[in-house]
């Protein structure tokens, strides 16, 4: 916008003789009203932008904190179940959009904290400083019309006086010409006459010199008026009102700028999103699931046909569920009893749930699945340990240095406790050379426990063989061989003791082989375990067959089995058949 027009305006009008000052005043006036209006309509302007920005760092910080909730809100819960169920590629790729809508959320932040730096409060304090700077332009503005006002005023005034003293000094010779022309008025009536014309000349020239000093004056502070001084303040109006505009343009492409800065890293942010959903792979975590469910037990064998024309005879596969037996009734032993696996879609025992927890070498899962738990397990034991060895090697080096500088503390203060660590780690140790030897045995590395050990250390196990072989023989018997859930849940509450019974009773004693002492306290809390206390003597009747348990007998009515490593064993070679009891 051009304000230089206004030194034309201004040359022009001086050169018009007809117009008076005051019109030329009151012109300039209106140029300053104008440019006030116009200065401060530019002031609102970059105020409405400043706004304009404010608001939109507002909307980016709000959408960045509604991204950030939107990630933590799926994101898995630790420890849970959610958790594990992200080690799947899909659930990995969704994981990894979270956190790059995460980072992406970032972005957002960054755009609004360099529009409220770079943008909004740049600006906020250069308006401040526009608003400074436009009043004392106006303010020096009014200051020159008032002073070129009061020498207007000035120069009136000296030439009202010098008009006035003019006409006077007129009428006095008037006067005095007149009376010197009346012969009848007296030589000293003319002459105060003459005296009074005279003083009134010379006024009149006294005036005459100081109007002509007055407008000299009013002309040279008028040239500069027009020529300089308001000249110089619209120029300087005029300058600040484009630094305005060059500044409000400025903000405009930092606008963009600020935004485009962050592009990059968005960019990099979606393609990491792609990378990740096409990372993707429908077979793997198909394998997954295959992994993570399989039973690992065979498929049955086909069913044989049964004939029922052939009166009372009927032929069961060895294939099928129910155990093989002969005609009639064949009264099923304990200990000759073939533990059939349940095939895994149909229903399971009951018994389980009521026997509560399964045991301790979770044999009541599927092969697989046990192999899994007791890897699971070996692994926990083994970062238990390496927990208490770090343990312990810290304080074996706190006990050194105590040893070399004893003022530090005292050496015999972490005795007790590393006393405490190496009965854990040993304990530890014994739980996982248990848990693999079990595991060495799902996985085929050793030979499975002999029937009496399993007999007596899982009843667990014996007790669902006895119920599922119920269940078979309560199918058979059955007039249409169809088999329904009632007759299954009473079968499985009708686990018959006295086939126990018969069994335990028709067993000979075993012999003791040797004696043992309580090295720990264990508590048999199984079936077919026994409890001991540290530093008790027994009597073996049955060594370790290489599963980790030895059979051990207190006396004729509490025998069972223990962890091998939980005793001292002393075998006797020339141990006889019978024994004395303690």
């Amino acid at each position: 916008m051009e304000f230089s027009f206004a030194r034309r305006d201004i040359v022009r009008l001086l050169k018009q003789p007809s117009r008076s000052i005051c019109g030329i005043t009151d012109q300039t006036e209106d140029q300053f009203d104008n440019l006030e209006k116009h200065t401060q309509w530019g002031i609102d302007v970059l105020e409405k932008y400043i706004k304009f920005v404010k608001e939109r760092a507002e909307i980016e910080l709000s959408y960045a904190k509604q991204l950030r909730n939107l990630s933590k809100k799926y994101q898995p819960k630790k420890n849970s179940k959610e958790e594990e169920e992200y080690r799947y590629t899909s659930t990995k790729a969704f994981l990894a959009t979270l956190n790059e809508i995460n980072d992406y959320a970032g972005q957002h932040e960054v755009i609004s904290e360099n529009m409220t730096s770079l943008i909004t409060g740049e600006l906020t304090r250069y308006v401040q400083e526009l608003k400074q700077e436009r009043k004392s332009h106006f303010h020096d503005g009014r200051k020159a019309q008032q002073h070129i006002e009061t020498c207007w005023k000035q120069l009136e005034a000296s030439k009202r006086r010098f008009e006035r003293d003019c006409k006077e000094a007129d009428r006095a010779q008037q006067y005095f010409e007149k009376m010197d022309a009346d012969i009848n008025v007296t030589k000293a009536d003319v002459e105060k006459a003459r005296q009074q014309a005279q003083l009134r000349h010379q006024m009149a020239e006294d005036s005459k010199a100081e109007y002509s000093s007055t407008l000299q004056k009013f002309n040279s502070e008028q040239h500069d008026h027009y020529y300089t001084h308001i000249p110089n303040i619209f120029q300087k109006i005029q300058e600040m009102e484009e630094r305005r505009i060059v500044r409000i343009g400025e903000s405009m492409k930092t606008f963009a700028e600020v935004d485009r800065q962050v592009i990059p890293i968005i960019g990099k942010c979606l393609d990491e999103i792609t990378k990740a959903a096409e990372s993707v792979d429908h077979k793997s975590d198909s394998q997954m699931v295959i992994e993570a469910f399989k039973s690992g037990f065979e498929p049955p064998g086909d069913i044989d046909f049964e004939d029922f024309t052939q009166p009372m005879k009927r032929t069961i596969s060895e294939s099928s569920l129910s155990n093989s037996r002969g005609d009639g009734k064949s009264e099923p032993k304990f200990g000759s009893k073939s533990k059939g696996k349940l095939w895994p879609f149909i229903k399971k025992n009951k018994l389980s749930l009521k026997l509560g927890a399964g045991p301790e070498d979770f044999s009541n899962l599927p092969p697989e699945q046990r192999r899994k738990k007791l890897q699971q397990k070996v692994d926990e034991l083994n970062r238990d340990i390496q927990k208490e060895m770090d343990q312990r090697d810290a304080l074996t080096k706190m006990k050194d240095v105590y040893i070399k500088n004893p003022q530090m503390g005292d050496a015999a203060s972490v005795d007790h406790r590393l006393a405490e660590l190496g009965q854990n780690i040993e304990k530890l140790r014994l739980e996982v050379q248990k848990f693999e030897g079990w595991l060495a045995e799902v996985e085929g590395r050793l030979p499975p426990r002999n029937e009496q050990a399993r007999r007596q250390s899982g009843l667990y196990e014996a007790q669902n063989t006895s119920a599922v072989n119920s269940c078979a023989q309560d199918r058979e018997s059955s007039p249409d061989g169809s088999y329904t859930e009632e007759q299954s849940q009473e079968t499985e509450m009708k686990v018959p003791a006295t086939d126990f019974d018969d069994e335990f009773d028709d067993e000979e004693p075993l012999p003791t082989i040797g004696t043992c002492k309580a090295l720990y306290t264990f508590e048999g809390q199984n079936e077919g375990t026994i409890s001991v206390a540290e530093g008790e003597m027994l009597y073996v009747i049955e060594e370790d067959k290489g599963d980790g348990w030895t059979r051990i007998r207190r006396n004729e009515d509490e025998e069972g089995y223990v962890p091998t490593s939980y005793v001292e064993v002393y075998l006797d070679k020339n141990a006889k058949g019978a024994m004395t009891y303690i």
